[in-house]
């Protein structure tokens, strides 16, 4: 539900493709995009935990064309065997919310457009060239040649210039059965003449196998709006693969706003552990999101797509 599939020709891999539970204590703000440009987020791996199951689906190899196979949410088409979460999609989970301005968005996040409107949400992650992003994979589903990405989006306002998607990676799984639990893409992005993206917007490292209890910070750019919404909650755990955050005031749009733990306030990064997605394409409401979990699968993925 978290994309808006009537205004965007959506995206899969291009011939150039790289190979490929609500929270308590919620507080959700309207974000201020001011925050100074964070720095380069090192030149590290991402963050792998030791443990943790693996749904052992592959990484997606192929080179075609050919679009993905749910381009709309809430189809129904996952062939999961984790069966439907059994928290209910309902926002009456007992969080206590409150809203405020005083948020800023990180740098490292930003807006999907296509045809001059933004339809999708994405995120810097690390890689050693700097130029890869996170989003949804249902925010995928064609020729990525007609979209781009603005970092730091807000009010017209594009700070850290405007990027073309050059390629798209996404799981095997998801192409040939839309997953649920393989809900996740990397992009890779390019800007003629530029710095890499990453040296200006700074990135999050990619964290897996992380567990499903934290303290996240949550943005998406909503449609409609020229400023993301930013919000603080608890997750849990809503699914053998799925994670749930019970955070108000995420409609369509912020699929594949990125899910962030300890991040740092003087860079606006950390460790991404989820993107808004998975069950019902991010939840059926406005109030509760879900995202696959950050296991090995995404770790293969990852690796494919920096290859």
């Amino acid at each position: 539900m978290r994309v808006n599939v009537s205004r965007t020709a959506l995206i899969v891999c291009a011939a150039a493709a790289i190979v490929a539970t609500g929270g308590a204590n919620a507080v959700v703000d309207t974000a201020d995009v001011t925050g100074p440009a964070a720095q380069p987020s090192g030149t590290g791996t991402p963050a792998v935990a030791t443990g943790g199951d693996s749904r052992g689906t592959g990484t997606s190899t192929s080179s075609s064309n050919t679009p993905a196979t749910a381009d709309s949410p809430g189809t129904g088409t996952s062939t999961s065997s984790s069966g439907t979460p059994a928290t209910a999609d309902s926002p009456s989970t007992g969080a206590n919310t409150s809203r405020s301005n005083t948020a800023t968005a990180s740098p490292a996040v930003g807006a999907l457009f296509s045809g001059g409107n933004h339809f999708c949400s994405a995120s810097v992650v690390h890689s050693p060239t700097g130029d890869l992003l996170l989003t949804a994979a249902h925010c995928i589903g064609g020729d990525v040649s007609g979209i781009t990405f603005k970092p730091g989006y807000h009010d017209g306002i594009a700070p850290y210039g405007t990027w073309q998607v050059t390629a798209a990676v996404v799981a095997d799984g998801w192409k040939s059965s839309s997953d649920q639990d393989l809900d996740f893409a990397f992009l890779k992005v390019a800007q003629p003449g530029s710095a890499s993206l990453e040296s200006l917007t700074g990135a999050n490292q990619l964290g897996t196998n992380q567990g499903f209890s934290h303290t996240i910070t949550l943005t998406g750019y909503p449609d409609g709006t020229e400023q993301p919404v930013v919000c603080t909650g608890t997750t849990t755990q809503s699914d053998t693969y799925q994670q749930r955050v019970a955070c108000p005031g995420f409609p369509d749009g912020t699929s594949g706003g990125p899910w962030v733990i300890n991040q740092d306030p003087n860079t606006g990064t950390g460790t991404v552990i989820g993107a808004i997605g998975g069950y019902q394409t991010g939840g059926a409401t406005p109030d509760v999101s879900y995202s696959a979990y950050f296991d090995d699968d995404i770790a293969q993925l990852y690796r494919s797509a920096i290859s």
